[in-house]
């Protein structure tokens, strides 16, 4: 039986304020923000010989407070001023029979509206080598004017896009007014980066089909510089593990493409399977998540990467050096137990979406908090300060919290 979130709250910050730190009773002793619960590390540190050890982490999320999702789940005390006073998370849109809200969420604040992309070729996606998948919109105008936990479904529309978008994955923006958009491709035809108006009849420019006459793999994930305005995306071979593209062509790399003269370089390579991409709002520090512990129709493997990469990006080059681990998460429950996409505050905290939801870590990389969906969520976007639009495949949700993205973070 789960266990109501008061409940939990109550009884770890009793726990808390008897055995935790100082930063934890003084919470304790005050009040935990709502929908919250506080998990003090300490409290799991030794398990012993007789523990409950989670066998995997793709098929069990690390909640030991047995609380009823989605929530926010505490583990330092600089969550707290991630979330502020009265944060909220609230299910705003749904569908059980269609995953329609997975990857490429874009904030257009001159609509209120957030656009996103359908899985492409996994679980309740609709889509294969033989179908693409789908572009959607909800208008936040839609939501009730207070959000408080109960859940509301809003409605979602449907882009009729041009043929060249196949299996969209990721994007960003706007960008000069227009979504820019990621595919994947499918089949013989070929993953790009195009602009897509936001607005019917939804016309599209591609800007980038090949590298040197090579068709890529299947692109996955594409940022903006925030200073230099370069275009830096991630290619993968989720197409071929996906049954909807053929086998790789070249590495998995994070390739910079420069929007103004078209000419495109390769900037990082030796991953397994590199996946979502972001900077720190001063464009000095690039993030890339590697998922190789997922491998499609190859299975899962825990001893590859579920893994942040953090880079210097070379400020005349722009090339990627320093590469070093920000963060290995311990990824949740589902058969995505893996950081995919990834976004930058302005306070320098990255969010990943994961297996159970969202985990956030400080710059450090210590692991400060997670929105707890019990779900698989695969990307998020900043919707202005304050709002976090959370893709949880058949789900979306709002986050309302006390921070706000750092340029060009969607």
């Amino acid at each position: 039986m789960r266990i109501p979130i008061l409940v939990c709250a109550l009884a770890y910050a009793a726990y808390s304020f008897a055995n935790g730190p100082t930063w934890q009773r003084d919470v304790a002793a005050s009040s935990l923000p709502p929908q919250s619960v506080l998990v003090d590390p300490s409290s799991f540190a030794v398990m012993g010989a007789n523990g409950s050890f989670r066998p995997s982490a793709f098929d069990s999320g690390f909640n030991p407070t047995g609380t009823e999702p989605p929530f926010f789940q505490i583990f330092d005390q600089a969550f707290l001023k991630v979330l502020g006073k009265a944060p909220s998370l609230t299910e705003i849109a749904s569908n059980d029979t269609f995953a329609f809200a997975h990857e490429a969420p874009i904030y257009v604040a001159a609509l209120d509206s957030v656009f996103f992309a359908s899985n492409d070729g996994g679980a309740l996606g609709n889509s294969d080598i033989d179908h693409n998948n789908k572009v959607g919109r909800i208008d936040l105008k839609d939501l009730p004017a207070h959000l408080n936990g109960t859940a509301v479904n809003i409605p979602v529309a449907e882009l009729d896009l041009p043929q060249s978008i196949q299996m969209t994955n990721g994007g960003t923006g706007p960008y000069r007014g227009n979504l820019l958009l990621i595919t994947s491709g499918r089949g013989p035809l070929p993953p790009s980066i195009a602009l897509v108006n936001p607005n019917p009849p939804h016309n599209a420019t591609v800007l980038l089909d090949n590298f040197f006459g090579r068709q890529f793999n299947s692109l996955n994930d594409i940022k903006i510089h925030p200073t230099s305005g370069n275009m830096f995306f991630t290619d993968t071979v989720y197409g071929w593990l996906n049954h909807f593209r053929p086998e790789p062509l070249m590495p998995n790399q994070v390739y910079r493409l420069n929007p103004e003269t078209g000419a495109v370089r390769v900037v990082a390579t030796d991953f397994d399977r590199n996946n979502g991409i972001a900077f720190t709002g001063d464009g000095k520090t690039a993030y890339v998540t590697d998922t190789g512990a997922q491998g499609g129709f190859l299975g899962i493997n825990q001893t590859q990467p579920a893994t942040i990469y953090a880079y210097d990006v070379d400020p005349t080059t722009e090339m990627f050096a320093n590469r070093r681990i920000f963060a290995y998460t311990d990824a949740g429950k589902s058969s995505t137990g893996i950081p995919d996409g990834i976004q930058v505050d302005t306070a320098g905290n990255v969010y990943s979406g994961c297996g159970d939801g969202v985990h956030v870590w400080n710059s450090a990389g210590d692991l400060i908090g997670k929105i707890f969906l019990g779900t698989t969520s695969a990307n998020m976007a900043f919707a202005g300060p304050g709002r976090l639009v959370i893709m949880a495949e058949t789900k979306i949700f709002l986050a309302e919290i006390a921070t706000s993205p750092s340029l060009f973070s969607s």
